[in-house]
This record gives C-alpha cells, sequence and structure tokens, in this order.
C-alpha cells in the first residue's frame, strides 16, 4: 500500500516556476515508477512526465519536455517535479502516481496502482 501526497501547487504568472512535491508512504517507494499526470477543466487527463525506480531514467509529454524535470529521492520517499518557463495552457491539477514494477513508458493512467489527491497549478497570462 502506498499513499501520496502532493504539495507546492499554486498562482504563477506565465513564465514563471512552480515546484511541486509528492511525498510517498511505505517501505517499498523504490518499487514504484512515479509519474506525474495533470487534468485541465474539460479534458482528459494526460501524462507529463515518469521517472524510473532508482531515478536513473525518465521521459516526457512532448508538452514539457525541455521545460520540467522530474526527479525522486528514495531515501526521503518523495518525488518532484520542478516547472520551468510556465505557459496558460499548463493550467491543471497536477497528480503524483505510482505504479509497481513498470516501464517509464507506460503512460496510461487507468494502469496507475495508487494517485495522490492532486494540487492546483494555475498559470495567468
Amino acid at each position: 500500500q502506498v499513499q501520496l501526497v502532493e504539495s507546492g501547487g499554486g498562482l504563477v504568472q506565465a513564465g514563471g516556476s512552480v515546484r511541486l512535491s509528492c511525498a510517498a508512504s511505505g517501505r517499498t517507494f523504490s518499487s514504484y515508477t512515479m509519474a506525474w499526470f495533470r487534468q485541465a477543466p474539460g479534458k482528459e487527463r494526460e501524462f507529463v512526465a515518469a521517472v524510473s525506480w532508482g531515478g536513473g531514467s525518465t521521459t516526457y509529454a512532448d508538452s514539457v519536455k525541455g521545460r520540467f524535470t522530474i526527479s525522486r529521492d528514495n531515501a526521503k520517499n518523495t518525488v518532484t517535479l520542478q516547472m520551468n518557463s510556465l505557459k496558460p495552457e499548463d493550467t491543471a491539477v497536477y497528480s503524483c502516481a505510482a505504479k509497481y514494477y513498470s516501464s517509464i513508458y507506460y503512460r496510461d493512467p487507468n494502469g496507475y496502482d495508487y494517485w495522490g489527491q492532486g494540487t492546483q497549478v494555475t498559470v495567468s497570462s
């Protein structure tokens, strides 16, 4: 069982930065691929980024590549999403998710095992 709690969302101007954190409970955190998804009003949930169990491999959606960075600290059971050069279209509820022993290239949200409650990020123009 893994419980996930996100923090760090808020209101930011276009071009600004926000850092999201996801704190995980459970002793098997390092067995899970961790990912961030987002959902904007009226849209489906979409994949943002994922990081492998050990943190050595990452993958990103094309829309955020070069602007966002995902990382994890298995000693602290945390995963972070550093978001730079934010755009109004990045406005969404961001959620972290965990999938047991999965490829980082698995992007279907329906296959993830655990989810946080989400945190709102609003980017003003």
